[in-house]
């Protein structure tokens, strides 16, 4: 889309050039290894929901209906094998097992499917929910959780054609209890592209830009919440009894903030991903509980990307009582357009992919492919904290003081969105914070930097170019975004 752009947008975009260059997939290797899983001629493999039986046995859905099951998934390639499970869904976007039951999302409904007679296949299908509308639309994707800690399958389903809700709940997020209830949870859903948890349970989803979503963001499903899209709450009268009152709609070419000020339901978004720079199509979520056999990230969230075919990282954090944090570049290099992930507890990450719809920079139609590390830790900033006057980095390496103490080390920039009804929205209102001190604490992995100007309601552009590891080396990733909603009181 054109537009023109002020001065201040000029001059940001140059300032952060360097950072919109894609990664270096060849350094990436050295820590993180991607090992393509081999697909059986003649199997169109659009991967929409992965998961790890309790059989071992890799189980994957995939946007063309069918259900298979690999063996050795964490195993070398060459012994691995496909077996077709299930066939004839309707495009489903989720899968998860319990009690011996495949659960699987699909546009209308949540099944579950299993094998009784023991020959490989399913044979026993069953509706475990169906609460929701379905008009035709290409549009009208259903993405699937696994199970949270209360047994509840949580279900995101995308707007009609990602602009209205011309079906039932669409652009809601809904609960499937273990009883097979539809519990309406979450309005204001845009263009879901995937669903997931972090370490304490609460779950995320990934919306995409369009109209009322500047750019792609990770959001917090916090029950009884407006998540900013206002074409689903034309449904708020038919689920008063669970969701209460219509929230105010917002209104069009204000900021997420001053309206999340005004509408107590609106939650703003926890991150957004930079347009371009950090992808244009957020997908599949992972939350590191392997327990640090995936590396130095434990906790922290892994999201795909569908047209840049990358894996993204986020850590996030808790400000009065909110979510937001920081988003970095993690791998590149994939063979396809990113949609779903699985992180097994063994911390080897699942990557299914598919190009079809959109274009991606993974130039293959499909792909299924494992991300290894490779025990090697890469020196990356870990985490962003926001403190009262700046930021607190962690970074995976002790750093050279004299660097991480230079002030020249650092660039700082900030940016916000229109939160509006038109499609997407350019960067605007562009800052540029002071940094007025950067010092390295006793414990070498972290630094304290001072900064006078922060935004709420923006995204803060940290570049660190100059930073090196107590060793010598520069980081593999020299920028993060930390989105800035709340201020801090952390001293």
């Amino acid at each position: 889309m054109s537009r023109v752009l002020s001065a201040a947008a000029i001059i940001g975009a140059a300032l952060l050039a360097g950072a919109a260059e894609a990664a270096d997939p060849a350094a990436e290797a050295d820590f993180y290894r991607i090992v393509d899983v081999p697909i059986p001629e003649g199997v169109v493999l659009e991967v929409g929901g992965l998961t790890l039986t309790s059989t071992g046995q890799l189980a994957l859905c995939t946007r063309r209906g069918d259900v298979y099951l690999v063996d050795n998934p964490l195993g070398e390639p060459q012994q691995m094998a496909f077996h077709l499970f299930a066939a004839g869904l309707h495009e489903p976007l989720g899968i998860t097992e319990r009690d011996g039951w495949l659960y699987v999302t699909q546009r209308g409904e949540v099944s579950r499917l299993r094998d009784t007679d023991g020959d490989g296949r399913a044979d026993q299908f069953q509706t475990v929910a169906d609460g929701w509308g379905l008009s035709g639309d290409y549009h009208e994707y259903a993405f699937g959780s696994p199970f949270d800690r209360d047994g509840n399958l949580w279900v995101a389903l995308c707007l009609t054609g990602s602009f209205t809700s011309e079906a039932f709940l669409r652009g809601w997020c809904v609960r499937v209890t273990p009883e097979g209830r539809v519990v309406p949870t979450c309005s204001g859903l845009r263009s879901p592209g995937g669903i997931g948890m972090n370490a304490v349970g609460d779950v995320f989803m990934t919306d995409n830009q369009g109209p009322w979503n500047g750019t792609c963001s990770l959001k917090h499903l916090r029950p009884g919440s407006f998540q900013g899209h206002p074409a689903g709450n034309r449904w708020y009268d038919a689920v008063k009894d669970t969701m209460g009152p219509r929230p105010s709609d917002p209104r069009s070419g204000s900021r997420m903030m001053t309206e999340a000020k005004r509408i107590p339901a609106l939650v703003p978004p926890a991150v957004y991903f930079p347009y371009r720079r950090m992808g244009q199509s957020a997908s599949g979520i992972v939350c590191d509980t392997t327990g640090g056999k995936f590396g130095p990230f434990a906790e922290q969230l892994f999201v795909g990307d569908q047209t840049n075919s990358t894996v993204m990282r986020v850590y996030l954090e808790k400000v009065h009582g909110y979510y937001q944090g920081a988003c970095f570049p993690f791998r590149d290099g994939f063979a396809s357009g990113n949609v779903a992930l699985y992180l097994a507890p063994e911390g080897k990450l699942f990557v299914g992919g598919t190009n079809r719809g959109w274009g991606s920079r993974g130039p293959k139609p499909f792909s299924l492919q494992r991300l290894d590390w490779t025990g090697r830790v890469p020196f990356e900033i870990l985490k962003i904290e926001l403190m009262r006057d700046g930021f607190l980095l962690t970074f995976t390496l002790p750093v050279d003081r004299s660097s991480a103490a230079q002030l020249d080390s650092y660039r700082l920039a900030t940016h916000t969105y229109i939160y509006q009804a038109d499609y997407g929205s350019p960067e605007v209102d562009q800052t540029r914070p002071v940094l007025r001190a950067a010092r390295v604490l006793d414990d070498p992995h972290m630094v304290r930097l001072y900064v006078e100007g922060l935004q709420e309601g923006h995204v803060h552009e940290l570049f660190l170019p100059g930073i090196r590891s107590a060793n010598g080396q520069p980081l593999l990733h020299a920028e993060a975004y930390y989105t800035l909603n709340y201020f801090s009181d952390r001293q």
